[in-house]
């Protein structure tokens, strides 16, 4: 019963991970770095909701895109608090900061650039993810279970050749007579 349990959680924690949209979110993402540890850990698995700029308070944690000119991120999405909300005549902006870092995010992000408020992380499940779409991953868990399953299905094709055609006897609940065995 615990392994069902534990089995139905996982599957459930997948779903949630490919199709956020059955918990009403938006989006997911690995976390691949510890900068905002300890609330996400490299290797968590976020869900993220679009929320309107206006919603986005002091404290929220959220995923954007970098603002142009700050190479500190690359070109991957980041994830960091809001640690304050900026109003200027050209729109709203966001400071951020990542939990574990000491220093501000350089530069501010525009709304424009925030893909939404993260709503819930599962821990551990990105390690699955990034895994599984690795060429490793590939490897172990597609490419040897097909051959595998191909093999085995070669053996039984070999075997039951060997055996020969069934016969009519050989099938349970049958008689030769079709009439059926009493006692």
């Amino acid at each position: 019963m615990a392994g069902s349990v534990l089995f139905v959680g996982l599957v459930a924690a997948f779903v949630v991970f490919a199709v956020p949209q059955v918990v009403g979110a938006n989006h997911s993402y690995v976390v691949l770095s510890s900068s905002m540890a300890p609330a996400l850990q490299a290797g968590d698995a976020i869900v993220v909701d679009d929320v309107s700029p206006r919603q986005i308070e002091r404290g929220d944690v959220v995923t954007f895109e970098p603002p142009a000119g700050a190479g500190e991120y690359g070109t991957e999405r980041v994830t960091h608090r809001v640690v304050e909300v900026v109003e200027r005549d050209d729109g709203r902006y966001f400071r951020t900061k990542g939990d574990a870092n000491e220093e501000l995010d350089r530069g501010l992000v525009p709304a424009d650039n925030v893909v939404g408020r993260v709503s819930f992380a599962i821990p551990y499940l990105g390690h699955v993810v990034l895994f599984a779409n690795s060429d490793t991953g590939i490897l172990s868990l597609v490419v040897v279970p097909a051959v595998l399953l191909g093999l085995n299905e070669v053996y039984e094709l070999r075997a039951a050749s060997r055996r020969g055609p069934a016969k009519a006897e050989d099938t349970p609940g049958e008689s030769d007579s079709g009439a059926e065995d009493r006692p």
